[in-house]
């Protein structure tokens, strides 16, 4: 059972080059089905669409969400089609319906908020609160995911250019323009703020634009440290709202919207490899669609 699995890691990683989250989840969910089989005494290769369902009921019994039991699903579904063709299982066809998930709109911070924020993290002199305010500087501007700010390096940015290489999801790569004041403060930021975070015999060999240090090893910055930073920053600036650095993204890609964006564009900069998935980004407040019809409808 473990060899098995092992070699479906293995596909999931080289050939379907999922992302790192994604790989963690599916690994968690194809242990927990595996255990469940072992508990009643068949083998992976034994199992039917009965013994799928029976665990899922069991999930359902255990109040597993929707979210999560679609991504449990979508995984068994996944390592099924794979047995069968890789491996020759003589499994059955797995019809099971993923559960509908309620479609949330993305929660954004407005412009002013944003203005509030940038201006709360201007206000932090300390080396620790320059390289915060440069990330937070570059995760609006830029519209990438905190994974793949953290991990950014040294090579990726292009300052002849003006854009930034970004490894997204599944290592598909794109590249993001910059602002010309942001490009400008990151300058600055890799001149006189970097070199101050790691020591200096560190400093040739680390490739990360926002680095840390532990003992002797250099890594890049942790998601969960940025996040606590960008809690205190929103407390400082006086904004109520749950936020986390995700929703600079979102915050972006509305307000890119409202100042008339196409979804192609939006598509290309966030690096979504479907346009369906940007247009959970149209969600723009009917205040604002009203103002736009009050003011350019040749009837209003």
């Amino acid at each position: 059972m473990e060899k098995v699995l092992t070699q479906f890691e293995a596909y999931l990683l080289t050939e379907k080059r999922v992302a790192k989250n994604t790989f963690v989840a599916y690994q968690g969910d194809l242990a927990q089905f595996a255990q469940y089989v072992h508990k009643n005494n068949r083998t992976l290769e034994q199992i039917t669409a009965d013994d799928i369902k029976q665990f899922l009921y069991y999930l359902k019994e255990q109040h597993v969400g929707a979210r999560s039991m679609a991504r449990k699903i979508s995984a068994l579904k996944l390592f099924m089609r794979w047995a069968r063709e890789r491996l020759g299982w003589k499994t059955e066809t797995i019809k099971i319906h993923t559960p509908k998930l309620e479609k949330k709109l993305p929660t954004f911070l407005k412009p002013t908020e944003i203005e509030q924020l940038l201006h709360a993290a201007d206000r932090d002199k300390t080396i620790a609160g320059k390289r915060n305010t440069m990330m937070l500087y570059l995760l609006y501007a830029t519209g990438m995911r905190i994974s793949e700010l953290t991990h950014l390096e040294l090579s990726d940015v292009q300052f002849d250019t003006g854009f930034i290489s970004v490894r997204g999801k599944g290592g598909k790569g794109r590249m993001v323009p910059i602002p010309h004041k942001v490009l400008t403060m990151l300058r600055d930021y890799l001149d006189t703020v970097r070199s101050q975070l790691i020591d200096a015999a560190f400093l040739e060999k680390a490739p990360y634009v926002f680095p840390v240090q532990y003992a002797s090893q250099i890594k890049p910055i942790s998601r969960q440290s940025f996040w606590m930073a960008l809690k205190e920053l929103c407390a400082q600036a006086g904004i109520k709202k749950n936020i986390s650095p995700h929703m600079l993204r979102h915050s972006l890609a509305t307000h890119l919207l409202q100042q008339g964006a196409h979804l192609r564009s939006l598509q290309l900069l966030l690096g979504h490899e479907n346009l369906s998935t940007v247009e959970i980004y149209t969600h723009l407040e009917t205040s604002y669609v009203r103002k736009v019809y009050d003011k350019k409808h040749p009837r209003a």
